[in-house]
């Protein structure tokens, strides 16, 4: 076992917490930064960040070390000597149970040496016998615990500290040999010790044919303490054996330990280091989030009951300290992609922002018009019909208010017995207060009748006013900003809802009073012989036979339409402001969405894309590259057989030039990667980044997806038949749709980007420009003749897909790849776009039939609004496909 496999399992361990610990780093970096910015940072993802970062860093942080429990010291002594390939430690036979020993770490250093330490890291002095002599074989004096050192705390819990020069601990690794009884420890304190800060690969050698009452204590506490930890259980070379009773085998004592034991073999213990054979930890086929889940348990305990046969503990560190890595990077994969999704769901809500908020100041701006104009021409054309309404309502309860005023009494009037008046200049006081009496309750019948009648336009306008009012008020964000908000909307409700509010109607109550008294106050009014019930009543029936419905009715309405004027100027007025502080809220919203798009996603898109690729490089190992297959302008396609349970693959190998295509790569990577599997789809089934590649400076990316048969350029020019051809056109809608239903727009839908299987079924590939739509910058990209005209002008939607289906369908009914006439005719790409632009499409050949040719001329059409929606493009191709089939079907039968 000294060899060197497990020395580069333990290597390879530590070459990849360096790249998880450098990816941690940067993704630490990153999520500062969009913190920093502010806007679409989510307190949540935040407070779960800080609990995964915790996690992955218990991971990267310690070393990986090879904990050596056991039945002896004798036992554990072989153990160690196997793993080391010498005589490390002493192995005598005498060695039995009682012998007490310290507890050994060993470290890597350039010579070997021996010292003896505390937990804090203080080396104790001490006469050891290794400092008088040399020694390859740790002295046995120096190991013991002998009476008085057994009773002294600081001298029992010391450590004794081997340094080596050996390949196994080169990389920082250790190795840990448990204390054997010591007193005043139980079996969980002495399992923290040896396990503490480091990563743990526990070990458990047996010497003796069956475990004791003791042992299986020991590990009954191991296992209710630290439930998670699997052991490797190994019988050593000298394993005292009995003859055959009926007790219990070890195996059997182990699973009434509690342990899973799983007996090992040698054909796993022979597997080479990082090959591509899949652990049981390994994710399943499909590559979606989901599935980036990996177990929480660490790999089952294992025996081994022949000491020849302890090489299968490579397989065992393997999975354990592999299960680490992937649940480190699984962890830091689930933070880079909520926070991209987080940015994709803030990308979409800044661009609804940016598009609504105008239309919604406008529409506030129109609805108050209109509410503004319709109240006025209530004041204008109705003015008629409340001169009838003051009329009606004074008919109606003048006997109500006469009787009313005959029982009134005055208040700080003095009277005679006779009911005369003391002082005769308390007549107008009399007479105000019969007015006032009047008057009120006149006054409280007419509003409430006039309120009624424009009661219909409170929810109609005003209500919906409001509530356009009050979106726009939420979105402006900062509380100091919103003021313009709060009085507009206020200002709403005073300027209207008050005056068509029953509830509310203290203000036309006011204006009603204060007419109606202007009206009769310049009534002459003689002294009376008696001021008595019918005085009372003469009073008021003077008063009303003076009111002038008309009069009043148009002082009413001039009144009101003076101030709907002023409401609405004022209503404006507030409205521009708001629409002002909008202004300038979107333009910092529009920065940070750009700021979003072109910095933050690429670079968590980056980020992700290392911690996946190192996940799948642990679990499966680098894909084999087979014969070249496809070339393009910045990779090679390469064949593979397979590779994470997957064949035939391709591999496609990737050099990004710069920093921008190594971030448009990784948001390739991620949009593609997020896709859930669909049959119309060509899946990606990992990626590995190979650092080695050009001597370190370039690493190479290799995306691994589904290999299959050929493209529908090459289908098409080797004669497929026309059903087939149809088929694959229904296989292409049927993709795109799927795309569009996860926010996902192609952009670069063509023949060479349509896959076909063995059974010529499509399938799209190749999402290199695929985005969700608002993360779309505006950028030109796709290939020519495919590229809808609105490209051009960097402001377009899920619509450019289907104008790009209508070119593919040309080539699909014309049944060849030769170019369009009207393209072929164009000497240059921007003579190309030009004609485009200016409406050149591709001709109408004599096999094109009218339904054909109507569906691609109505897909292809200048303007996006314009053209058909896929729901409804799949089922008309279906029609003219079973069309083609039919008339198949008759040819076939008359031949």
């Amino acid at each position: 076992m000294a060899g060197s496999p497990l020395a580069y399992e333990l290597t390879k361990f530590c070459k990849y917490s360096r790249q998880l610990r450098h990816t941690l780093k940067d993704t630490k970096s990153a999520f500062d930064d969009v913190e920093k910015c502010g806007g679409f940072w989510d307190g949540d993802l935040q407070h779960s960040w800080h609990e995964e970062e915790d996690f992955i860093q218990s991971v990267i942080n310690r070393p990986p070390c090879l904990i050596i429990l056991g039945q002896s010291c004798y036992a554990k002594a072989s153990v160690v000597n196997e793993l080391f390939g010498e005589a490390v430690l002493p192995t005598m036979q005498s060695l039995e149970v009682s012998v007490s020993w310290r507890m050994l770490r060993f470290k890597f250093g350039s010579s070997r040496n021996l010292r003896l330490t505390l937990p804090d890291s203080f080396e104790l002095v001490d006469n050891l016998a290794a400092y008088e002599q040399d020694w390859t074989t740790v002295p046995l004096e120096d190991l013991e615990l002998h009476g008085e050192h057994r009773t002294d705390i600081a001298l029992a819990s010391a450590v004794v500290e081997v340094v080596l020069n050996h390949s196994l601990l080169k990389e920082g690794a250790q190795v840990v040999v448990s204390p054997s009884h010591v007193i005043g420890l139980n079996t969980k304190q002495v399992f923290s010790k040896c396990t503490e800060d480091v990563l743990p690969v526990v070990l458990y050698a047996v010497n003796r044919e069956r475990l004791s009452e003791q042992d299986i204590q020991e590990l009954v506490d191991i296992r209710a303490n630290f439930p998670e930890t699997p052991i490797f259980f190994i019988r050593t070379r000298d394993c005292e054996r009995e003859e055959v009773t009926s007790e219990p085998t070890l195996l059997q004592q182990l699973c009434w330990s509690g342990f899973q034991v799983q007996p090992s073999n040698m054909a796993q213990a022979h597997r080479y280091p990082g090959s591509s054979t899949q652990s049981q930890h390994s994710t399943s086929p499909n590559m979606t989030q989901s599935h980036y889940k990996v177990s929480k348990s660490l790999p089952q305990s294992r025996l081994v009951e022949n000491f020849e046969h302890f090489p299968s503990l490579l397989l065992f560190v393997r999975q354990v300290l592999q299960t680490h890595l992937v649940r480190a990077a699984c962890v830091l994969y689930s933070a880079h992609t909520r926070c991209l999704q987080m940015f994709i769901t803030s990308a979409f809500d800044m661009a609804r922002d940016i598009m609504i908020t105008p239309r919604r100041i406008e529409y506030a701006r129109a609805r108050e018009r209109e509410l503004y104009d319709s109240l006025v021409s209530i004041s204008d054309k109705k003015q008629d019909e409340i001169k009838n309404l003051i009329r009606e309502t004074i008919a109606n309860i003048r006997e109500e208010l006469l009787a009313d005023a005959a029982s009134y009494s005055f208040i700080g009037v003095e009277l005679t017995d006779s009911g005369q008046l003391v002082d005769s200049k308390q007549l107008r006081t009399c007479t105000s207060q019969i007015q006032d009496l009047v008057l009120n309750k006149l006054n409280t019948a007419v509003a409430g009748q006039l309120i009624g009648s424009v009661d219909c336009l409170r929810e109609s306008f005003v209500g919906t006013l409001a509530r356009c009012i009050q979106s726009l008020e939420k979105d402006q964000g900062d509380v100091e900003d919103c003021v313009a908000s709060v009085h507009l909307k206020q200002l709403l409700n005073a300027a209207y809802q008050v005056e068509v509010t029953v509830h509310k109607s203290a203000s036309l109550l006011r204006v009603l009073w204060e007419k109606m008294k202007q009206l009769v106050q310049a009534l002459p009014w003689n002294a009376p012989k008696k001021v008595d019930a019918d005085w009372k009543k003469k009073v008021a029936s003077d008063m009303l036979g003076s009111l002038s419905e008309s009069r009043l009715a148009r002082s009413m309405c001039a009144q009101f339409k003076d101030r709907l004027c002023n409401s609405h100027e004022a209503f404006m007025s507030s409205l521009k402001q708001l629409e002002v502080q909008h202004c300038g809220r979107l333009e910092r919203t529009e920065e940070q969405r750009m700021k979003l798009r072109k910095v933050y996603a690429p670079t968590l898109a980056h980020l992700a894309l290392e911690s996946t690729s190192l996940r799948d490089i642990i679990l499966h190992g680098m894909p084999q590259l087979g014969r070249e297959i496809g070339r393009g302008q910045y990779g090679v396609v390469y064949a593979c057989d397979s590779w994470s349970g997957h064949s035939p693959l391709a591999v496609k190998s990737v050099v990004p030039p710069d920093e921008k295509h190594w971030n448009d790569l990784a948001l390739e990577f991620h949009y593609t990667r997020s896709i859930p599997e669909h049959e119309r789809i060509v899946m990606l089934r990992g990626s590995v980044i190979d650092h080695s590649y050009g001597g370190g400076c370039s690493p190479a990316v290799l995306l691994v997806m589904d290999r299959l048969q050929r493209d529908l350029y090459a289908a098409i020019k080797a004669g497929l038949d026309t059903i087939s051809r149809l088929q694959v056109a229904l296989d292409v809608v049927e993709g795109i749709r799927y795309l569009h239903s996860q926010g996902l727009v192609h952009r670069d839908i063509k023949l060479k980007n349509v896959l076909l299987d063995k059974k010529n079924r499509g399938k799209i590939t190749d999402l290199g420009f695929c985005k969700p739509e608002a993360m779309m910058s505006g950028s030109i990209v796709g290939t020519p003749i495919h590229m809808a005209p609105e490209l051009f002008t960097g402001k377009y939607d899920s619509s450019v897909d289907v104008y790009a289906f209508g070119i593919l369908f040309w080539y699909v009914c014309a049944g060849t790849v030769r170019l369009p006439h009207v393209f072929e005719q164009c000497a240059s790409k921007d003579h190309l776009w030009n004609s485009v632009r200016k409406g050149a499409r591709p001709e109408r050949l004599p096999l094109f039939d009218d339904e054909c040719w109507a569906l691609m001329a109505a897909c292809w059409a200048k303007e996006p609004t314009a053209r058909p929606l896929l729901g409804n493009v799949q089922p008309q191709l279906r029609r003219i496909m079973d069309r083609f089939m039919n008339r198949h079907e008759v040819t076939s039968a008359g031949s």
